[in-house]
């Protein structure tokens, strides 16, 4: 039996989606699961969508999650969400960060951020939204927002039997490590009300 999960990480450059799947991917190894890992960079440094895919379980063959082949999906922001549904299972889990960063289109006045993008999500998938800046910006460094998001994907994926303080230990900085465990506890409790996939 495959059981093999696969996680998919969106935002736009510069929201730390790289850092978390660099964090989940190191939690995973030492806890003995076969990980691989893909990046997708787009037009990241200038504010372009960002895609980060993990899979892990007994043995991966491929870091690639197909269209309707993850399991959770967790957003960044709130658009990115809305572009990457698609890859999303059937009965999959949405977290998303109840954030918006207006494309440059947007910020030319050549089109209007859409309405709504969080009720056509809720209405096509199981869905989890936190304001994961609002939490960030509260415990004084709006920076920690990525691991504010991946503490509550730990939580929505019932992995935390690892040690996740331990391993931000030993990937962050040494001076951000205290906000990023903060950061990590303040988006599990966000999200404690979410059922395990």
């Amino acid at each position: 039996m495959d059981n093999t999960k696969s996680i998919l990480l969106v935002g736009v450059g510069g929201q730390g989606t790289i850092l978390a799947s660099k964090v989940l991917s190191e939690g995973l190894v030492e806890a003995g699961y076969d990980v691989k890992m893909s990046e997708i960079h787009g037009m990241a440094q200038r504010g372009g969508s960002v895609s980060t895919q993990v899979r892990f379980g007994d043995k991966v063959f491929s870091p690639i999650i197909g269209k309707g082949e993850a399991d959770i999906l967790v957003s960044f922001e709130t658009m990115e969400a809305l572009r990457w549904l698609e890859y999303l299972k059937p009965d999959g889990k949405v977290v998303v960060n109840d954030y918006k960063i207006p494309s440059a289109p947007i910020l030319m006045d050549k089109e209007d951020y859409p309405e709504g993008v969080i009720d056509i999500i809720k209405d096509k998938a199981n869905t989890s939204m936190i304001d994961a800046a609002k939490i960030a910006e509260d415990l004084g460094n709006t920076k920690v927002m990525n691991i504010v998001l991946f503490g509550a994907l730990v939580k929505a994926m019932g992995l935390t039997d690892i040690d996740w303080e331990d391993v931000i230990r030993k990937t962050v900085k040494e001076k951000f490590v205290d906000i990023n465990i903060k950061a990590f506890n303040a988006g599990m409790n966000a999200i404690a009300e979410a059922s395990v996939i």
